[in-house]
């Protein structure tokens, strides 16, 4: 399945939050992180990411169809790696390889080298999906509850 890449402007937010919180819910059941979830973000933390001029949301669209959204966070500097946060398919479209085809698609928009991303530990579909695609664990773990740990994943020069 192709997919493209199209921005998201302010005016999407709502739809976007939308998604993002029915995306994240499985998740946030299952380990109840109302620190870190992106299920349980307001729609105004949107609405400001949206407006800050170094990020950079799109939806993930698929025959027509936004099937899940990456945001992507690019300062432009030299030795500021990019970051992924976050990035996600819906549950009705997973397991059919769309997220890694939109995190190719993102580093191809950004540039193919130094970036960076945060993943649960215990999600191990995830953590392979990331080291499928030259992201490596830099060994920094925060650990959120009892039930799950953030890892830190960089992929490019700075490793």
């Amino acid at each position: 399945m192709d997919i493209t890449l199209v921005r998201i402007g302010i005016e999407d937010a709502e739809k976007l939050w939308k998604m993002q919180v029915r995306a994240f819910k499985e998740l946030y059941d299952k380990y109840q992180d109302t620190e870190t979830s992106p299920a349980a973000e307001p729609m105004d933390k949107i609405m400001i990411r949206l407006k800050q001029p170094f990020t950079y949301y799109y939806f993930i669209i698929a025959n027509n169809i936004a099937v899940g959204a990456i945001r992507v966070v690019d300062k432009h500097e030299y030795g500021v790696a990019k970051r992924i946060s976050p990035v996600f398919v819906m549950p009705e479209y997973r397991n059919r390889g769309l997220a890694q085809k939109a995190i190719k698609l993102a580093e191809e928009k950004h540039g193919c080298s130094d970036w960076e991303l945060d993943t649960i530990l215990e999600e191990k579909g995830n953590c392979y999906l990331y080291e499928k695609m030259g992201y490596r664990q830099t060994g920094e773990l925060k650990v959120i509850n009892e039930k799950m740990t953030l890892v830190s994943y960089k992929k490019g020069t700075s490793i």
